[in-house]
């Protein structure tokens, strides 16, 4: 399998949450003011998510720490930078919630509530200034946005590989000659230079 080129997936996952320069200029500004609440952010969505019968197993003995990593990764959210590297360990997310098999669901679910949470504390923080309110109501949507989309690519690929798995396993075929196959099919797509 290929490398996953986190510049062209950060590129399009922006593109695709409308994720764009402002955004990030608004969250590096002013995201600051939003990590002394990012604490009840993450006490508030555990709560929510501890009454969701589905959501028991994933929590189990593990919510302490599960905050501290939401935590976390909550701040890198609001302090940046929005590149390459962001996008791969937005990733990464997505990769740890593939291992526990963590349903694709809960991923698109839990930025809701995420968001659910912010909003108030947007209104809370901005209240006396309407236009960064609706400039940072954007600017997060764009960005929890974004981290969706990258972190919902590790299940794509997840899926893909766990096929391409069933497939070899079928045919018989190694990684390594299915390598070298998808690389000259590769490059037999490769316009030629006339």
């Amino acid at each position: 399998m290929s490398e996953i080129d986190f510049a062209a997936l950060c590129q399009r996952g922006k593109a695709c949450a409308g994720f764009d320069a402002e955004d990030e200029q608004t969250l590096l500004a002013e995201g600051a003011k939003l990590l002394p609440h990012l604490s009840a952010v993450t006490e508030n969505f555990y709560a929510e998510l501890m009454q969701i019968p589905s959501a028991a197993p994933f929590l189990e003995g593990r919510v302490d720490a599960l905050k501290a990593t939401h935590k976390a990764w909550l701040e890198t959210v609001f302090s940046g930078p929005y590149d390459a590297d962001f996008a791969a360990r937005m990733h990464k997310v997505g990769e740890v919630h593939v291992q526990v098999k963590l349903p694709v669901e809960f991923m698109s679910s839990g930025t809701l509530l995420i968001k659910k949470h912010l909003v108030p504390i947007l209104t809370e923080v901005f209240a006396d200034n309407v236009a960064m309110l609706g400039k940072m109501m954007k600017a997060v949507n764009a960005v929890t946005g974004f981290c969706l989309i990258i972190m919902q690519e590790s299940y794509q690929s997840s899926l893909l590989a766990q096929e391409l798995d069933k497939f070899m396993a079928i045919t018989g075929i190694s990684r390594a000659l299915f390598n070298n196959l998808a690389s000259a099919y590769k490059d037999d797509e490769k316009p030629s230079a006339a």
